[in-house]
């Protein structure tokens, strides 16, 4: 069977044909998943979509009439998929449910170090000779407090490097992480997380219940000098809540590696255009802030990790197995 995978990067091409070799052949290409693109698809049994896809109902419904039956989706989030149109269509979606935690915990550390050591900055200024250390003092870690909102997989990753720098740790979740509370934790109200937090690190899916977790109220309780990071989803944050506080002056720094548009903008060349998306472009000109474009998870372990269990994924449809990482499940392959 040949697969289609869209959204492919350069860095990933070589990863997943090499994952695919002897399983199934492999078409990569660079295109996201999206209304334009979808009659790529005709023809193909199964494809593979990337996480800024865009699997609406009228995607789904040009798959379906393409002749495609199995969705696998290379990352852990799948809220850019109508689940419901899917299973009424017949269509199987399955995601990757793990992969290497410690790809995304340290990259919401290496967020948090760049904002509080003004990293970035000195960085630019050295490129020009300048060598003044004016506007790049920072904090020292050990002491103080790390606020960890969502302590599953990654969570509990990015604790351990907490406690690695002598912090002390607050968390917040449905259900406290045993691991975590072995380190020291102590749970909280997320209130009181945000109160009293140095450093905030969200690490929750992207619910109904969690979207705008970071809202205007939230935001108002935190620190003025607290540090904010968000490497899971950016629908998580408040945008334009969060430009508010920024040009009050409040945070240390923001470090964000996605963003709740993203969809569009990441993953893509957009330096000849004009992006017209007004939150973003006044998010990047904070000197307090870092934006990245969803690289947290862009390891060759964890990626690697990822083309295996999609190829996984659609060995088992193939088969007629179901497991965990299946989403909609429905007939096999004939």
């Amino acid at each position: 069977m040949e697969v289609l995978a869209f959204g492919v990067q350069a860095d990933e091409k070589p990863l997943i044909e090499a994952a695919f070799e002897g399983h199934h052949e492999v078409r990569c290409v660079g295109v996201f998943l999206d209304a334009d693109t979808a009659a790529m698809a005709a023809g193909y049994e199964a494809i593979s979509t990337s996480v800024n896809a865009r699997l609406d109902a009228g995607v789904l419904q040009t798959l379906a009439v393409g002749g495609t039956a199995m969705i696998a989706q290379r990352s852990t989030g799948f809220n850019n998929i109508d689940l419901d149109v899917a299973e009424r269509l017949g269509l199987t979606v399955a995601r990757v449910s793990f992969y290497s935690p410690y790809s995304v915990a340290e990259f919401a550390w290496t967020l948090a170090m760049a904002v509080n050591r003004r990293i970035v900055r000195a960085s630019n200024r050295t490129r020009d000779f300048d060598f003044r250390l004016d506007g790049l003092m920072g904090r020292d870690l050990r002491g103080r407090t790390v606020g960890v909102v969502g302590t599953g997989k990654i969570g509990e990753a990015f604790t351990r490097i907490a406690h690695g720098f002598g912090m002390r740790l607050l968390g917040w979740d449905v259900a406290p992480n045993p691991a975590c509370a072995e380190l020291g934790m102590t749970y909280v109200p997320k209130e009181d997380l945000f109160a009293e937090s140095d450093v905030i690190s969200l690490h929750v899916p992207l619910l109904p219940a969690t979207r705008h977790l970071i809202g205007a109220d939230a935001l108002r309780l935190m620190k003025d000098d607290a540090i904010l990071v968000n490497s899971s989803r950016g629908g998580l944050i408040d945008s334009e809540a969060l430009v508010g506080e920024l040009r009050k002056g409040r945070f240390t720094g923001v470090g964000l590696d996605v963003y709740e548009a993203e969809a569009g903008l990441f993953f893509l060349d957009k330096s000849l255009e004009a992006v017209d998306d007004d939150t973003l472009a006044r998010l990047v000109t904070f000197p307090n802030v870092v934006v990245t474009s969803h690289q947290a998870y862009y390891t060759t372990d964890a990626v690697a990790q990822i083309v295996e269990t999609t190829v996984a994924n659609i060995d088992d449809w193939a088969a007629g197995r179901r497991s965990e990482n299946v989403l909609v499940p429905a007939a096999p392959a004939p």
